[in-house]
């Protein structure tokens, strides 16, 4: 009996639904959540780390003095009041406009999937790098796009790369519809495009009329310098800004937003009240109180010495415990180090022993289209505390020193090392 027959809608689906499939990151969730499990997995901010007795009054107040309007619809652009501050934070980065070309959305998923919605037709071509952020990854998916991948170095995107996938898709009569990057604090690879490459990528997009969106949900959590221009201040028609209070304030609110140009901008309201009517009046008027009421930048710098923190015992452990071979970046904010296998380990097909050894990270093939990555894996260090991720460091590392041991054990023509099929396993209660 296959799949598809034990689903009686497989006829009736959409096209598109065949490309859906699920991220290596929610196959992980239920294993990951597990307390005996050091999840490095999952990208989640460490939102302990807030004012909590703070945001409890101002909510309650909110209710209190707000809560007919907080608790209505609102028009589907978002609260202006939510806008005009939104304009506040991207001015952080250089980014200046009005708050007439700000669309509130639900997370910054949502101003992903709006933006795809606009542009991609079935069988488009999208440049992102690769590896890449697996949300877009799914949304372009949805959108039955084509992505190509472009190579990031330690400087991030290359001008030099991104020209010349152009020109080669050109050679083949075809042309990207955008480019999607994240330039600071990568996710996954935690690489940040430098400040010489900037102005120099937005140029190769003006030159050959493409666009670029910019999603940004980590510029402000930079641990040794100011953050730098965005990319939307080097070109005002080019660019679309796609930004997010989940990494600088609370993910469960999922409120973001995407800064336009106007006609752009029209086409993204219309498509957000089709899908939503309008983003939840509540989360967006709490993101306000919090703005106001709130000191927003010094939060910003306690979030920057938690995971400076957390980021410094990433490496050290890495640095302590990982096998000869491995390599891996060393990010200069956000959450994630991208770390590469020694030749021949299969994070994939590593990932159960992983699992059995209670620890969890993200397979590097799910942050590509085409295939790539199996010796690559994302380790987010956001969340656990210095003594849980040296922990996870060292059950990894003695994972990866078997799979090397069963290696040479087959490459010298000893016993087979058992085969894996890289499907995530529930290790069960005997691991506790």
């Amino acid at each position: 009996m296959t799949g598809d027959s034990l689903d009686p809608y497989t006829a009736l689906y959409a096209q598109r639904t065949h490309g859906l499939t699920v991220s290596e990151i929610r196959a992980l969730f239920a294993v990951a959540s597990r307390p005996e499990v050091v999840s490095l997995a999952g990208g989640s901010p460490n939102v302990a780390a807030l004012p909590l007795d703070a945001i409890a009054d101002t909510v309650r107040d909110l209710i209190a003095t707000e809560g007919a309007s907080a608790l209505q619809y609102c028009g589907g652009q978002g609260d202006v009041r939510l806008r005009e501050h939104i304009c506040d934070v991207m001015a952080e980065e250089g980014v200046l406009g009005s708050a007439e070309d700000v669309v509130v959305t639900v997370g910054s998923q949502q101003a992903l999937d709006l933006v795809a919605r606009v542009f991609i037709d079935p069988g488009d071509i999208i440049l992102a790098e690769g590896p890449s952020y697996v949300g877009a990854l799914g949304v372009f998916a949805a959108a039955e796009a084509d992505v190509v991948h472009v190579p990031l170095d330690a400087d991030g995107l290359s001008p030099d790369a991104l020209e010349e996938a152009i020109t080669s898709l050109a050679a083949q009569g075809r042309k990207p519809k955008f480019l999607y990057t994240v330039p600071n604090f990568h996710n996954p690879a935690g690489v940040t495009m430098s400040a010489a490459r900037r102005p120099a990528i937005v140029a190769v997009a003006e030159r050959h009329n493409i666009l670029i969106v910019e999603d940004n949900p980590y510029g402000l959590l930079g641990f040794d310098q100011e953050p730098q221009p965005a990319l939307r201040t080097y070109s005002d028609t080019h660019v679309i800004y796609l930004g997010s209070f989940s990494k600088t304030f609370a993910a469960g609110l999922r409120v973001g937003w995407v800064f336009a140009p106007p006609a752009v901008r029209e086409k993204l309201v219309l498509l957000s009240e089709a899908e939503v009517l309008c983003p939840p009046m509540l989360t967006q008027k709490t993101v306000v109180r919090y703005l106001e009421q709130i000191a927003w930048r010094d939060q910003i710098k306690v979030f920057r010495e938690v995971y400076r923190e957390r980021r410094d015992a990433m490496l050290d452990a890495l640095g302590a415990m990982m096998p000869a071979g491995t390599t891996w970046t060393h990010p200069a904010g956000g959450f994630f180090v991208w770390v590469t296998l020694p030749e021949g380990i299969d994070s994939k097909v590593m990932q159960p022993r992983a699992i059995h050894a209670r620890v969890a990270y993200v397979p590097g093939v799910g942050f590509y289209a085409d295939g790539q990555g199996r010796r690559e894996m994302r380790l987010c260090y956001s969340l656990p505390p210095p003594d849980r991720i040296h922990e996870g460091v060292r059950r990894l590392a003695g994972v990866i020193e078997d799979e090397l041991e069963l290696r040479a054990t087959f490459l010298s023509g000893g016993q087979r090392a058992p085969a894996h099929s890289g499907r995530i396993v529930d290790p069960g209660p005997g691991i506790g």
